[in-house]
């Protein structure tokens, strides 16, 4: 059995997708088309809010944020997933294995982190709405920011470390990026520290991150309840309609990897990583979609740009 040791010299070779390598070329059709999509989506909004003054409050720069996290993840995942799908390109060296892991995970609590955040945005909207100017302010939608990327950095920064303490017996990755525990299930030395504090990990981020959402919501829909109006009701639920779509598709794809890492035997290897991509993925790509048709100023905004464009 060979042994490699943590050395920063060492290379890592991404399999992509097993079972499917030969129809690597072929998926990097939706993959490259998913990619663009997201970089014009979250680019496009992410434009519009920096370069319109109207657009400049508390939600609007938490949807900011939002996007700007969407496209850090998908750009430490996509390069390197196209340059494996194209030229066949498998070869990461550790230091920049590691970077990516940082930044993939990271990218993902500081997202989770902002869902929180913009829930209690959603609260404020519906529960104080004549406060809202007020509790939102400018300052405190600033550290809430900082606080979301603070929660990123401090709890994703010692995975990397984590792992490189690690003897490795193989170096082939099935994956198609380096993941935290894919990259755990190559080592042959004591892996049950880094088994953990993933584990920790998750649990601070999802199950925290969605009691403090859930909650957010309890108080949202007490609130609800208690309005007379029918036109009331439906105007305080489609304040938060956005959000509670962008919420399904940041955690539902999320868990279902989380589990299957960890006590999916059964599923197919390809079926995994792909959900595994997509989890990343579809969170960058919806978001811009989903807020884009529901929020009347971005779309106005659109239509304004695409009309002076056309003139």
């Amino acid at each position: 059995m060979l042994i490699f040791n943590h050395s920063s010299f060492m290379t890592f070779t991404l399999m992509g997708i097993p079972g499917l390598e030969s129809q690597h070329l072929w998926l990097s059709l939706p993959f490259s088309s998913m990619f663009l999509a997201i970089l014009i989506g979250n680019g496009a909004i992410l434009f519009l809010v920096v370069i319109e003054p109207t657009l400049r409050t508390p939600m609007y720069l938490l949807l900011a944020l939002l996007m700007v996290a969407d496209l850090v993840s998908t750009l430490a995942l996509m390069p390197k997933l196209l340059f494996l799908f194209w030229f066949n390109d498998q070869d990461i060296t550790a230091n920049a294995c590691f970077t990516q892991m940082f930044f993939i995970h990271g990218a993902s609590v500081v997202r989770s982190a902002l869902l929180v955040v913009m829930a209690f945005d959603r609260f404020v909207a519906v529960c104080l709405p004549l406060r809202y100017n007020t509790i939102l302010s400018y300052s405190l939608v600033g550290r809430l920011g900082l606080l979301a990327l603070a929660k990123g950095v401090i709890l994703v920064f010692p995975v990397p470390f984590l792992v490189q303490r690690l003897t490795f017996c193989h170096t082939v990755i099935p994956h198609t990026y380096c993941d935290h525990m894919a990259v755990v299930k190559m080592a042959c030395n004591h892996t049950k520290p880094n088994r953990i504090y993933g584990l920790f990990v998750i649990l601070l981020v999802v199950g925290l991150d969605l009691l403090l959402i859930g909650f957010s919501y309890a108080l949202i829909l007490q609130a609800v309840v208690r309005l007379n109006s029918r036109d009331a009701i439906f105007k305080a639920l489609n304040t938060c309609s956005a959000h509670l779509f962008v919420i399904l598709v940041t955690y539902v794809p999320a868990l279902f990897s989380a589990i299957i890492h960890r006590i999916g035997g059964n599923i197919p290897p390809h079926a995994h990583i792909l959900l595994a991509n997509l989890y990343l993925l579809i969170p960058s790509l919806f978001n811009p979609i989903t807020y884009g048709i529901k929020m009347k100023e971005i779309r106005e905004k659109v239509s304004k740009c695409l009309c002076r464009g056309t003139s």
